[in-house]
């Protein structure tokens, strides 16, 4: 029975080896710091030199670190198309609905803008009446009516307008920055996907060998039915794992495909680098977000709009001058003689000119709503301002914690996750240790992995959010991303 089990475990750690090994290193010169190398504790990962030294924790020597990520590397399938973010920002501006509509409302502003500017129309008419039987008479004729407008008041409902226009432009821009936003998130997310699930394959082939070790050291006595149940258990778990990834992945392709109009897009493998976050400082964000937001824009072009309308509301008492002009033909004798009427009057020039007093209307309470409504505009401009901070200030928090979580996995969780799989490896391959416990480490491994991604995901999650001014993106369209739990980050 010793001998079967001995057999057993030299030739598990003969797989294990030839699976795990690390590639040999050719010996290497500390005397001088190569350019470009970084150096490392061997115990405490997260120290970190340009040049051979000392572990400012534990006095060990550096050694040189090599710069890999912390992931494993995606296996696209050979000859894959990849797309690019370029290549998906691209698509959505093309076909998504929400740029031609936000098009539509400012081409619809122009018009309103052009239709402001615009003098009434003139009033073409006849007229007639009947002066008497006596006479013979009676006139008919025609006119020509004309409203003049006096104060500007065209001047000003046309600035009115094309303020109005000019939110309407804002409103494009926010329409675009939302679609953008919207890609960039799922982007990031669908990247996120292929790795987790490339992490979660890697986790379930290692529970799948645990599982087959197990069964093994059933075989030879070494390991009883519960410790065989609870190892099919975790595979099992894990399998769940991995369906669950993979489907998550089917959604957010499914909504890439609505946000780019795009029915028939499938999963195809992403070009990015997840773990590239970008570095944000809050108080440059806030100067960009105050600088280049459409809401803020928005609210300032609302101001002037409401300026406008005071001085519109103020000239609504100059009256207009109606005029009206024509010619009649007046068949009324003008001369009446001893034998009767001699000569009818023929044609006469008539004109009407009038204008409105303004004793009791002097548009008071249109004014004074005016001037309220720009005290409510300049208001909504600080208010703005305030929400846009508020805003930032939790969006921020969230990346911090997420950019937090991301450095602490990179440089020293995983490094030492690392570090303790290798070892107890090390321990198997040297018969002081049991293989299962490299099982457990390799699984702890992969599993810091999973959080990892997570928390990737989430920072460039928060990061388009703080670079996509606040605008969110893909409510319109029914999306919401997938927010991970603290368990997840942590």
């Amino acid at each position: 029975m010793k001998t079967s089990t001995f057999i057993l475990t030299l030739m598990l750690a003969a797989v294990s080896g030839h699976a795990q090994a690390p590639a040999a290193q050719a010996p290497h010169d500390h005397s001088a710091p190569a350019p470009g190398v970084v150096y490392s504790c061997p115990m405490h990962p997260e120290v970190r030199a340009k040049a051979p030294g000392k572990c400012t924790k534990c006095a060990m020597l550096l050694e040189p670190a090599k710069e890999t990520s912390a992931l494993p590397v995606f296996q696209a399938p050979a000859g894959a198309d990849r797309l690019r973010l370029e290549d998906l920002e691209r698509m959505a501006l093309a076909a998504n609905p929400m740029i031609g509509q936000a098009q539509t409302a400012v081409d619809a502003a122009a018009g309103r803008a052009q239709q402001a500017g615009l003098w009434p129309n003139p009033t073409f008419g006849a007229n007639g009446e009947h002066v008497s039987r006596v006479t013979g008479g009676g006139a008919v004729g025609g006119f020509v009516e004309q409203r003049f407008i006096t104060g500007g008041k065209l001047s000003l409902d046309r600035k009115v307008a094309r303020q109005q226009q000019a939110i309407s432009a804002e409103y494009q821009k926010a329409q675009t920055q939302r679609l953008l936003n919207t890609v960039r998130t799922l982007f990031y997310q669908a990247l996120g996907d292929q790795l987790l699930i490339q992490v979660r394959r890697d986790l379930a082939a290692l529970a799948n060998r645990a599982v087959a070790v197990s069964q093994e050291l059933a075989n030879v006595g070494q390991a009883d039915r519960p410790d065989l149940l609870a190892a099919d258990t975790e595979a099992e778990r894990i399998q769940l794992e991995l369906v669950n990834a993979e489907n998550a992945r089917e959604r957010t392709w499914r909504q890439l495909a609505a946000v780019l109009n795009q029915p028939l897009l499938k999963p195809v493998p992403l070009e990015g680098n997840l773990e590239n976050i970008p570095k944000l400082d809050a108080e440059q964000a806030l100067e960009a977000i105050y600088r280049d937001s459409p809401e803020l824009r928005t609210a300032e072009v609302s101001v002037a709009r409401a300026e406008f309308s005071v001085r519109r509301a103020e000239v609504e008492r100059i009256p207009d001058l109606l005029v009206r002009g024509g010619l009649r033909n007046n068949r009324e004798f003008g001369e009446v003689g001893p034998l009767g009427p001699t000569r009818r009057r023929g044609l006469e020039g008539i004109f009407d000119i009038g204008v409105e007093i303004p004793i009791f209307n002097r548009n008071q309470g249109g004014v004074k709503a005016a001037k309220a409504e720009a005290e409510h505009a300049r208001l909504d401009v600080l208010k703005t301002k305030l929400a846009l901070k508020a805003r930032l200030s939790a969006s921020y928090k969230e990346y911090r914690d997420s950019a937090a979580a991301v450095e602490r996995y990179r440089n020293r969780i995983l490094p030492k996750a690392r570090q303790a799989y290798d070892l107890y490896l090390a321990n198997f391959r040297q018969m002081a240790g049991a293989y299962p416990q490299a099982l457990i480490a390799q699984r702890n491994l992969f599993q810091l992995q999973d959080s990892y991604v997570a928390a990737l995901v989430n920072a460039w999650r928060r990061s388009v959010e703080i670079q996509g001014l606040l605008l969110g993106g893909g409510e319109e369209l029914g999306i919401t991303a997938e927010t991970p739990s603290a368990a997840d980050l942590h």
